[in-house]
């Protein structure tokens, strides 16, 4: 599973998720891409799914980059616990998704191979996304 090999805090604040993306919203090594148009935090568990179905639809025909990673220390406090008794555990890493953030690239296979693809890993995800396609400049 996807997470940091270590952290300078345990436990992070939770932070507001507002604006667009301003950094990871281009096209930088890949043909093709999966942009975000929602804010979310994204599990390492969901980032794996995508990895998984890009992976097995892809097979040995092009390249598959991920363009996100799992930062942020997401906290959660046991079922049926009083409140008090200060801040809970890390549960699981989540990488913080703005809109039009560029979560997933493909190259070296055709436009309509590269849409099924990224329709079997928008599935897997819990955001509204689109495919975009890099333009070449001649």
């Amino acid at each position: 599973m996807l997470m940091p090999k270590r952290i300078k805090y345990r436990k992070w604040q939770r932070g507001i998720r507002r604006g667009n993306a301003h950094r990871g919203n281009t096209i930088a090594f890949g043909d093709y891409a999966l942009m975000s148009l929602e804010d979310v935090w994204l599990s390492a568990q969901q980032i794996e799914a995508g990895r998984v179905a890009a992976s097995h639809a892809i097979g040995k025909e092009g390249r598959f980059w991920i363009r996100v990673f799992p930062h942020k220390p997401i906290t959660g406090k046991p079922a049926e616990v009083r409140m008090g008794g200060g801040k809970g555990e890390p549960k699981f890493y989540a990488a913080e998704i703005k809109p039009g953030t560029v979560l997933f690239e493909i190259s070296g296979v055709t436009e309509n191979v590269a849409r099924q693809i990224f329709n079997n890993i928008a599935h897997k995800m819990p955001v509204k996304t689109k495919m975009v396609k890099r333009f070449h400049t001649v």
